[in-house]
């Protein structure tokens, strides 16, 4: 899926791959930290899926450990990441029974989008 989870990059944090290990991805940062359970958008190639990345935990040196939500096939180290300020955010409300959503809230149901109508969309934090 397309990235929507961060507004404007140009005041989000910024850093950079350092280490993949299957879905677990290292991610260092010069400025500030993103917090614990906040989303990372890795920056690929016009027209590439998106890869959302979760922080999991802090383990010191400007490093955050995070988990891919989706494959890491074909990331590599320094790719630039972009902090969302926020966390994973899925649909929610009666127009959500019945869906089936992955775990970064996109419906892969082949159903079309959840909410038709943009002005009825409700998220709420996955956690």
């Amino acid at each position: 899926g397309s990235c929507t989870f961060s507004g404007s990059a140009a005041a989000m944090s910024t850093g950079k791959v350092t280490q993949v290990i299957g879905a677990v991805v290292d991610v260092q940062f010069d400025g500030k930290l993103p917090k614990i359970l906040n989303v990372l958008e890795v920056e690929v190639a016009e027209g590439s899926e998106c890869l959302v990345l979760e922080v999991a935990q802090y383990p010191g040196e400007n490093t955050m450990c995070t988990i891919a939500m989706e494959s890491t096939d074909g990331l590599v180290c320094k790719q630039k990441c972009v902090d969302s300020s926020g966390p994973i955010q899925v649909s929610v409300g009666q127009e959500t029974l019945g869906c089936i959503i992955n775990m970064i809230g996109e419906p892969v149901d082949e159903k079309g989008p959840i909410f038709p109508n943009k002005e009825t969309e409700k998220f709420a934090p996955l956690h």
